[in-house]
């Protein structure tokens, strides 16, 4: 069997945590479930695995339990162009082919049989979108003392462009950037650009204001439920997924975070009165959600925000959270989520 298919391929036992790192390992967002004779038990995908966890399902449960029960899979004696058919209908990664023992024998990907940058996403939400680049990018110092953090390149283009793009894959052309430090440079680049198929609203805070301050200033033109995103992050995800999650369960903010998994290579131990041993673990695997610093908000947030005040969107959280609204959590893979604002960190992303 091919080794790309082979890689797409784990154990029935395999914990949730595990199938996220393989997902991050392999770049697919989808996995076979097959025994070591290769025979069938299920798909899962990534979306399998954030309901998982926001069902609060443990992150070293079996991935067996949370697989989908309507499959998409194709037969070895199945014409291809029918296959390739189902695929192009209903958008998938790719296809299982499995003979009449229940095996997995071959896999038809998304890739075979369409150019890439022929994909259109069918997912449009088309939200407004917030980017807060308003900040002094003192960590990305010196860098930073001659082009405001948003303006730095990577890629082809800038972090700024970027971030846009990947908004513009589901819809969104109604983009807000919150400047101040460097605010011309910023503007001066958006029009050296050129004609654009989106909007840009640059709005300045006279003095900085946090992460969310600024965000008063759009009460009166946002009316939608809206993005906001830090101008130093990238997020590999499915926007629309978020956008889902968020109306399904009516929350007021929902925060994006990062699943990071982090492995003591010590023996813990856990003692208690008198110093008597309680519990011994060999070098534990740790896992925490990381805020990513992306969120969506309903507009009625904005009226909730102090004007001309420091004010950061913790600070928002903890409002809504004091009178029992809801803020709800929509969990990614840590390689989904990547963040460039350190110098340690844009660095190992700018020359990878």
């Amino acid at each position: 069997m091919d080794i790309k298919i082979k890689k797409l391929i784990v154990s029935p036992d395999t914990s949730l945590s595990s199938a996220l790192r393989k997902m991050d390992e392999i770049g697919h967002k989808l996995l076979i479930i097959a025994d070591e004779t290769l025979s069938f038990h299920g798909l899962l995908s990534i979306g399998d695995i954030q309901r998982a966890i926001i069902a609060d399902a443990g992150l070293h449960s079996p991935a067996t339990q949370f697989v989908r029960k309507k499959l998409r899979i194709a037969r070895s004696t199945d014409n291809i162009d029918n296959i390739k058919k189902q695929i192009l209908r209903y958008r998938l990664e790719y296809m299982p082919v499995l003979d009449f023992d229940e095996k997995v024998v071959d896999v038809i990907f998304w890739e075979d049989i369409i150019a890439p940058d022929t994909v259109e996403v069918n997912n449009q939400i088309g939200l407004p979108v917030v980017i807060m680049a308003g900040g002094f990018g003192t960590r990305l110092r010196p860098l930073t003392n001659i082009l405001p953090k948003p303006l730095l390149p990577y890629g082809e283009t800038t972090i700024l462009e970027n971030i846009i793009e990947r908004f513009r894959k589901f819809g969104c052309t109604d983009f807000h950037i919150s400047v101040n430090y460097k605010a011309e440079l910023i503007q001066f680049y958006l029009d050296s650009l050129g004609e654009k198929d989106y909007d840009v609203n640059l709005f300045s805070e006279d003095k900085p204001l946090g992460t969310a301050g600024s965000l008063g200033l759009l009460q009166d033109r946002l009316t939608t439920p809206f993005f906001v995103s830090n101008c130093d992050i990238l997020i590999d995800q499915d926007y629309s997924a978020v956008y889902d999650y968020h109306k399904k369960h009516h929350n007021e903010l929902t925060l994006v975070a990062s699943l990071k998994q982090y492995n003591i290579p010590y023996g813990t131990l856990e003692s208690g009165v008198n110093g008597e041993l309680l519990s011994l673990k060999e070098k534990p695997e740790l896992t925490f959600m990381i805020n990513c610093g992306m969120y969506l908000l309903e507009p009625h947030l904005l009226k909730e925000i102090p004007e001309d005040t420091f004010f950061h969107i913790t600070h928002l959280i903890e409002k809504i959270k004091e009178r029992d609204g809801k803020v709800g959590v929509f969990p990614i893979s840590e390689k989904s989520w990547i963040d460039i604002g350190e110098w340690p960190l844009y660095s190992k992303v700018l020359f990878q």
